[in-house]
């Protein structure tokens, strides 16, 4: 089955300020309504300066509860695209986006959900909670930790939903100026007998490495990062990458070309040696942008926090990944 325009238009249709640095964009695409699940994310196309930005930014409305697609988005210093979203869009402004992506999703379970959000990671937390609460039966609770009391995104929606869900939904706040950072210590005691949980970590670098290290287990554990580059393996990494047997041919809409096939490069590498310039935004797994179709050959990719199972059974791959381990292969960028 073909894969939709990998970009699509929606209109602005309202802008919520949720503090003074976070903005919450209500967004109609065209077309209708996009199918998504809660967890996933947009990856937005924004021209400036005569080249194409890619961001991704998860959604914080839930298909469960809202009507509307809601995407949040928290002003970055030195960010030049959530800056530039923050200071130039208005409400009737069209947006470039892509269908909702990434498999940071609930999976069919009752046990319950633990959120870990670190400031604006709350966005794709929220979804998950408003999901799960309006959708099964399990319990949810949620670690939020915020700079300050003037940082706190969603605090009124979230208080509304706890009142609308006695028992199942508790929030725990922990604001670093007045706690400290969160620690070992802090997940423990939140943790508590609820370490056979589903744990999604979603907020600072940081922040998440300290959560991820600190849960008890055995609990499944998701983790939403964006922009983290795939640690490339040792032997690769080393030296200029070997040529092997074999060629990488590229489509990119009316250009083709190829390349012998070196050791270790990714398809989306082999498509820069050859001097096209291929769709790409974190070259971590995460945002789906660089997404491809092998149509000869095969590939196994590093990290996939964006595609499902049916896309990699259609042959979709994310280029940024995937390694050939075929000597011939073909990839057509749709």
């Amino acid at each position: 089955m073909p894969r939709p325009p990998l970009f699509q238009r929606a209109t602005v249709l309202r802008i919520v300020r949720e503090t003074d640095d976070a903005l919450t964009f209500v967004l109609a695409p065209e077309g209708g309504p996009f199918a998504y699940r809660a967890g996933q994310f947009c990856t937005f196309r924004v021209p400036l300066d005569g080249t194409d930005h890619l961001r991704s930014y998860s959604m914080s409305s839930a298909p469960e509860t809202d009507t509307e697609l809601m995407t949040t988005v928290k002003r970055v210093p030195g960010g030049r695209i959530s800056n530039w979203l923050h200071e130039n869009v208005s409400e009737g402004d069209v947006l470039e986006l892509t269908r909702p992506a990434g498999v940071f999703c609930l999976r069919e379970t009752e046990e319950p959900l633990l959120g870990f959000s670190g400031g604006s990671g709350i966005t794709p937390i929220l979804s998950l909670a408003k999901s799960a609460l309006a959708g099964t039966d399990r319990r949810v609770r949620l670690l939020c930790a915020d700079r300050d009391r003037d940082a706190l995104i969603f605090d009124k929606e979230l208080t509304a939903l706890a009142e609308r869900y006695p028992g199942r939904l508790e929030v725990v706040r922990h604001l670093d100026a007045e706690d400290g950072y969160v620690d070992a210590a802090a997940v423990a005691e939140f943790v508590g007998a609820d370490a056979g949980a589903d744990c999604y970590v979603c907020g600072p670098e940081p922040f998440m490495d300290v959560v991820e290290a600190s849960l008890p287990g055995p609990g499944t554990l998701f983790i939403e990062r964006f922009g983290a580059p795939a640690a490339v393996p040792a032997e690769e990494a080393a030296g200029s990458p070997a040529e092997a047997d074999g060629e990488i041919r590229i489509v990119l809409g009316r250009k083709r070309a190829t390349v012998p096939r070196h050791a270790g490069e990714t398809l989306l590498q082999s498509a820069r040696r050859a001097g096209l310039a291929p769709p790409f935004s974190c070259e971590a797994g995460n945002c789906a942008t660089c997404i491809a179709r092998l149509t000869e050959g095969s590939a196994t990719m590093r990290v996939n926090d964006a595609l499902t199972e049916d896309e990699i059974a259609e042959g979709y791959i994310l280029t940024c990944q995937g390694v050939p381990d075929s000597p011939s292969v073909t990839v057509v960028y749709e």
